[in-house]
């Protein structure tokens, strides 16, 4: 609640009355999409964003040996620790297109060995991490979520009807139209090269935080943007053949509950981030068809975690429910049993990596 002052708290969420049913319409109208897609013969059916991936990567997740107090939660309260994680880079968008074309990118980390009760009972031992390469989101509410899905449907008006419904400035969406703008917009050389944030809050244990993974700077990989329309994923098994990628995994904590607030997820917050771990993805080959099979068939999502974790905010508590429905819909479309993948699946698709 708010204080008497009527500022927000620290580390607090402010669920709408009506997020319930607002959660419930945003759902259908995602499956409703899926189904429809598949009817009209899409094949494999796909998640309704980040379609198309480049591949899967086996990796290792090292924490810091040095972290303060208030970061050792979940998987950070073990100075040194190590994880096999599997990595997911992707393209943003709900139709698989050209990797040349602006679009925004993702990165979704699974953390494997994970031990302890979770949030989500389909996967008992993962920890997930989702983001792409933009600090904040186009999505202020739910609500808004629900008119942009509305827009998509509109015949001939497409999501410009979203940020601009109608004569009225007042009712304009500038701001989530810049930073779609800014999203569609991006072109890059390589997702080994570039910085991927959380864009939603999560906690690490009481604490409100973001997180990020930031390539480290003696290893970017130089390139160009290509005319080849997978040359994304062909600069990563480029770079992959001989060189290892490496990442800094990054915590931001809120200070300021107005200014940094959790509800909303189109305010970048403005407060340093810390290094809490390393990503380091080894020299690996990872885009035969069992691998990008295996790749295609996994399930990322934010509830994929330790309490200690718990994602926060409207565009979290949405996703709970939604992620799951979506996997649950493809899955079954594509005739493909959902299962948790497990560190002895990965030895035996990436084998042994040093």
């Amino acid at each position: 609640m708010q204080t008497k002052s009527g500022k927000l708290e620290l580390d607090k969420e402010y669920p709408s009355p009506d997020e319930v049913s607002a959660i419930q319409t945003i759902e259908q109208m995602i499956v409703q999409k899926i189904e429809h897609n598949y009817q009209a013969g899409e094949r494999p059916s796909r998640r309704d964003a980040h379609a198309k991936h480049h591949g899967c990567v086996k990796a290792e997740f090292i924490v810091e040996n040095n972290l303060s107090e208030e970061m050792k939660f979940g998987i950070l309260k073990e100075p040194g620790k190590k994880f096999t994680a599997c990595i997911r880079f992707s393209n943003g968008s709900g139709k698989p297109q050209a990797d040349s074309k602006g679009d925004g990118r993702g990165m979704a980390i699974k953390l494997l060995g994970v031990s302890g009760e979770k949030l989500l009972t389909d996967e008992k031992n993962t920890q997930d991490f989702v983001m792409i390469n933009h600090p904040v989101f186009f999505i202020r509410n739910l609500q808004d979520y629900i008119d942009f899905f509305k827009s998509q449907e509109a015949e001939g008006k497409g999501p410009l009807k979203f940020f601009f419904p109608g004569l009225n400035p007042l009712k304009w969406r500038l701001q989530e139209f810049a930073i779609a703008t800014s999203i569609q917009r991006k072109k890059i050389v390589s997702p080994l090269a570039i910085q991927y944030w959380s864009m939603t809050p999560y906690k690490l244990g009481n604490r409100a935080i973001k997180f990020s993974a930031k390539p480290s700077v003696d290893r970017i990989s130089g390139g160009t943007v290509s005319s080849s329309d997978n040359y994304l994923k062909e600069a990563m098994v480029e770079h992959l053949k001989s060189k290892e990628a490496c990442f800094d995994f990054l915590v931001q904590f809120q200070t300021d509950a107005d200014k940094m607030p959790i509800e909303n997820s189109t305010v970048e917050w403005k407060a340093p981030f810390l290094k809490v771990a390393t990503i380091k993805i080894p020299p690996q080959s990872f885009d035969s068809s069992e691998q990008m099979e295996f790749c295609e068939n996994l399930s990322y999502t934010p509830w994929h975690s330790l309490p200690e974790h718990q994602p926060l905010g409207a565009i979290n508590r949405c996703r709970k429910p939604i992620y799951n429905s979506i996997s649950q819909a493809r899955h079954q479309l594509n005739a493909v049993s959902r299962q948790e993948p497990t560190e002895s699946e990965l030895s035996v698709l990436f084998g042994d990596l040093n």
